[in-house]
């Protein structure tokens, strides 16, 4: 009996031995298997690239990095964003998108809404509260929460912006010579509603003020580009989009159908965000929009942001291939609609993180943009869209 107790104690102790290490190592080590920057030799950054990187106003319009695990207020061994690299790269501007569900075997051509999630997995390996376990609005208060908690321990670092006073605010300390980081909620994907157009109050509340409509499946508001079939709104989809517009938020349709972008710009007359994408006449894949439709989201008086990974840079990655890329849709769509939406800490593998950024404005140089236009695509069109929305 006695040692069959000594074996059922050894027993325990392992198991919780194992459960610790499962959740104290398992998720940096998915995270840094997801969000790999590639080894590489410092890029070269000219003294006129870096005296110019100095004095923009720079803005991403895209980072998953919520969703992972790290304090975003110290400087990271691995992922591709935290407040020390925003710094490093002079960001002053970064949207941090709440990932809230993501089907298993998720890929860019078709998924299905019933599929496995994979974020419930992720939410209990990384401890998240049990309430988020089950709900997809808790997961996004939790993600807004958790900036909170940051935008507190550092506040001479990061200042969440709620609304063009708070913008102002940021800039205007940028300009007296500080370092501060403007934090810009958005939900990817609109499904954190849970069917309830009262929740997108909720959300507002939380801070949340960039909407993405869909992600990689269909959800209650209408078709996904990676959904089962090219849906348009629903009835629902459009009561979000008017009550958005009416309060101010930002749309953003990446990850929506072709037919949601096309409804949404036919029942709107504000700025439509598509906030990281590539551009289709440069590499002419599924994920991004085809050249007329990103005309139209132009033409709205929207911006398109470039992302950094291979599926919409046709693997040209590096700064030079993603410069190329900036001025393929700077010739598609104009200087006035072009931004940066890197998709950092988005699952993606990168060739830079955000700490680099000199290094894109020394090959969009090289590539012959002209400093206002460097200037315009770096941040200064973000800005804008930013002004035309916040209230």
């Amino acid at each position: 009996m006695i040692r069959l107790l000594r074996v059922l104690t050894a027993f325990v102790l392992l198991a919780v031995i194992a459960a610790a290490a499962f959740f104290i190592f398992a998720p940096a080590y998915v995270e840094k298997g997801r969000n790999n920057v590639i080894a590489h030799d410092p890029y070269p950054v000219s003294d006129a690239a870096q005296s110019l990187h100095d004095r923009l106003v720079v803005g991403d319009w895209h980072a998953d990095s919520l969703l992972w695990n790290r304090d975003l207020t110290e400087r990271g061994s691995y992922g591709q964003v935290d407040l020390p690299r925003l710094q490093e790269g002079n960001v002053a501007v970064q949207v941090f998108t709440a990932v809230t569900k993501s089907p298993a075997g998720q890929n860019y051509d078709e998924n299905s809404a019933a599929a496995r999630d994979n974020i419930t997995l992720l939410a209990v390996g990384q401890l998240w509260p049990m309430r988020t376990w089950g709900s997809l609005l808790e997961r996004a208060l939790y993600q807004s929460g958790k900036l909170h908690r940051f935008e507190q321990a550092a506040p001479d670092s990061l200042k969440i912006i709620r609304s063009e006073a708070d913008l102002d605010a940021v800039l205007d300390a940028r300009g007296e010579g500080s370092g501060m980081v403007g934090g810009l909620l958005g939900i990817e994907g609109a499904h954190p509603l849970e069917g309830k157009i009262e929740n997108l109050a909720k959300l507002e509340e939380a801070g949340y003020r960039l909407i993405g409509l869909q992600h990689f499946f269909d959800n209650a508001l209408g078709g996904s580009l990676h959904g089962k079939g090219n849906h348009g709104l629903t009835d629902f989809g459009r009561e979000v989009v008017t009550e958005a517009a009416k309060r101010g938020l930002i749309i953003d349709v990446a990850h929506s159908s072709p037919q949601v972008a096309r409804d949404v710009l036919e029942m709107t007359n504000v700025p439509i965000l598509l906030s990281h994408s590539g551009i289709h006449s440069h590499c002419p894949v599924k994920r991004n929009f085809p050249d007329d439709l990103m005309q139209a989201i132009a033409a709205s008086g929207g911006v398109i942001g470039m992302g950094y990974w291979a599926e919409v840079a046709c693997n040209a990655i590096t700064p030079a291939g993603i410069a190329k890329m900036i001025k393929a849709a700077v010739n598609a769509v104009g200087e006035d609609h072009v931004s940066l939406g890197s998709d950092f800490d988005g699952s993606v593998e990168t060739a830079f993180d955000t700490s680099e950024l000199p290094a894109l404005t020394h090959e969009l140089m090289a590539a012959g943009l002209s400093e206002a236009q460097i200037a315009k695509v770096m941040g200064g069109n973000m800005i804008r869209v930013l002004r035309a929305r916040l209230n």
